[in-house]
């Protein structure tokens, strides 16, 4: 089987959440990719379960590591976009579980010239919690009937998890967000994202992933906003990381990139 896939997962000390996304790949309907885990220096019970599941799952993973030395996450993730072994990489996060048809969407979508956004859809604490293996392989954590049972509350967002053929096309298109690269579900060519040096390592927590899809579009690349059909499911944590100094600079990066039409930063994949 020709893998064609790169599937880049970052993660930090979060062995519990980790697990329960490889087990979601495990399930994809779309098989022919890879794992590519990026992980800004998480400890020895990563590994050990990153070995375990090597063990256990069909896919291969590679397991890219830095030292931790606080928030290095975009540095991570272009260490990880070089090790993909394939032409088109699909972004994610070790604490979101795919739907089955998570990769087939991605791949069923992908255009040359184009950037591909997907959708999430947060789950309270208790809920990510709770979730077994056993949930995830029939499905359950994205069954609204069994969420609510377990407290989920109604509301719109939950056609997010319901929503398939026409209804998920229509609401793809009525329902636009401002169309730039999300960190949690997006998929694109490695050769536009190396084109444009990868993330900007200067980036902190919160908008990095925005920032590159703001430099692709200046380089010419479109996006395709598939919220209602590429579906994953974000389990709750804390955001330790998350400051207002880190936010205003991150916004000062990206009014930069916007305003200059920046296609390139010298504090990418390739330093200057």
């Amino acid at each position: 089987m020709k893998i064609d896939t790169s599937i880049v997962i970052s993660t930090y000390n979060s062995p519990e959440w980790l697990e329960k996304v490889l087990i979601g790949y495990n399930n994809q309907t779309y098989r022919q990719f890879e794992i590519v885990i990026a992980d800004d220096g998480s400890g020895k019970e990563t590994f050990d379960l990153i070995e375990e599941m090597s063990n256990k799952v069909f896919y291969k993973i590679q397991h890219i590591w830095h030292e931790d030395n606080g928030f290095q996450k975009s540095q991570i993730l272009n260490k990880a976009i070089v090790a993909c072994s394939t032409d088109y990489i699909l972004m994610s996060d070790g604490d979101c579980i795919p739907r089955q048809d998570f990769v087939e969407q991605h791949v069923k979508y992908r255009e040359e010239g184009f950037f591909i956004s997907g959708g999430y859809f947060m789950l309270p604490m208790n809920i990510s919690k709770l979730i077994t293996e056993e949930d995830i392989n029939e499905g359950k954590c994205f069954d609204v009937a069994w969420l609510k049972h377990h407290g989920l509350k109604s509301s719109f967002k939950n056609n997010k998890l319901t929503a398939s053929g026409f209804k998920a096309a229509f609401l793809n298109y009525v329902t636009p967000t401002n169309a730039s690269w999300n960190g949690h579900n997006a998929s694109g060519w490695k050769k536009d994202i190396i084109a444009i040096n990868g993330f900007d390592e200067r980036m902190q927590y919160g908008g990095q992933d925005r920032e590159l899809g703001e430099r692709l579009f200046n380089y010419g690349v479109k996006s395709k906003q598939i919220r209602y059909s590429a579906v994953c499911v974000h389990l709750d944590h804390k955001r330790g990381y998350k400051n207002q100094d880190s936010i205003d600079k991150n916004l000062l990066i990206r009014k930069e990139t916007k305003e200059e039409k920046k296609v390139w930063t010298d504090f990418g994949i390739v330093k200057k």
